[in-house]
């Protein structure tokens, strides 16, 4: 069912097998055990994955690595690092999960260019970073879930769809990755911060100045810093540096390259800015997340 992949850290991340056929449209799994014990992996399907009882155990999704509540619902998309481990969870309650697993093609060509379907356009789009939704989404539509494996045929695709859009247009729900760790842009819907993106993402590692960025768009500093913080919340040096982290994040995930060395390749010009940097976004060190995020690839 797995094939390692990669060297160093990545040596413990699977490329996951999915049981899914070229002629499916989707695989549902419905499971109750006791602790979590998959690895870390990466398929090239999208993934919704639904908890009940997991409170204590810890998610891992791409650079993003945080405990979760009894109820969890995030969508994954494809070939992004994911997976849950114990930590805090003792096993002492049967953990209750609903995996919804789906090709990248089923809603490829004119159908999902249709206005109707913009918010589900939109969420498997926001799924390349990975989505986290409100525990009020998945309250709401538990016995949804629940109900999905026990229908066959039609039925279940157009129950399928139906909570997929319904998850699509749910309030609270939360990016969970760092903007650069996938290679997707994040600004789709946006020419000219895209364009702004692509030159960030390009010169990262380098000095970039705020004067230089706007002359790229033909703008004045103020109106280029007031178009970045309206469209991304973020004044424009935050932006650089989330760009920055997420290829960081990388780095200390899938090499042995040292943090001082992840520092200065990733545009940062001193361990002190770059380990505050780091912490203000990741709540940790670069040391501390690369312990972290080795002891939880090595859960089996």
């Amino acid at each position: 069912m797995e094939a390692r992949v990669g060297t160093t850290l990545r040596e413990t991340i699977h490329r996951e097998i999915t049981p899914l056929r070229e002629d499916d449209c989707f695989l549902v799994f419905d499971r109750e055990r006791s602790l979590f014990t998959f690895p870390i992996h990466f398929h090239p399907e999208y993934e919704i994955n639904f908890i009940v009882n997991g409170t204590g155990a810890r998610r891992v999704v791409g650079d993003h690595i945080e405990e979760i509540d009894d109820y969890e619902l995030v969508i994954v998309g494809p070939n992004l690092y994911h997976g849950w481990e114990n930590y805090r969870n003792t096993g002492k309650s049967l953990l209750h999960e609903i995996t919804i697993q789906f090709p990248r093609d089923i809603f490829e060509g004119g159908l999902i260019s249709k206005n109707i379907l913009k918010p589900v356009r939109d969420l498997l789009h926001n799924a390349n970073r990975g989505v986290l939704f409100s525990e009020e989404t998945a309250i709401n539509l538990k016995s949804r879930l629940f109900g999905l494996a026990q229908k066959r045929g039609f039925d279940s695709f157009i129950e399928f769809q139906s909570l997929l859009y319904d998850l699509s247009i749910s309030r609270g729900q939360r990016l969970l990755t760092n903007i650069s760790f996938q290679s997707n842009s994040d600004f789709h819907n946006s020419e000219r911060i895209e364009k702004i993106y692509n030159y960030v993402r390009a010169n990262f590692n380098k000095r970039i100045m705020l004067e230089d960025a706007a002359e790229l768009l033909n703008m004045s500093v103020v109106s280029f810093s007031r178009l970045i913080k309206q469209r991304t919340g973020k004044s424009f040096i935050e932006f650089v540096n989330e760009i920055r982290l997420g290829y960081a994040t990388r780095l200390l995930i899938e090499t042995n390259k040292s943090v001082s060395e992840v520092c200065y390749q990733c545009g940062f010009n001193n361990i002190s800015n770059f380990n505050r940097t780091f912490r203000k976004k990741q709540n940790c060190t670069p040391s501390e997340f690369r312990m972290n995020f080795t002891g939880v690839k090595n859960v089996f």
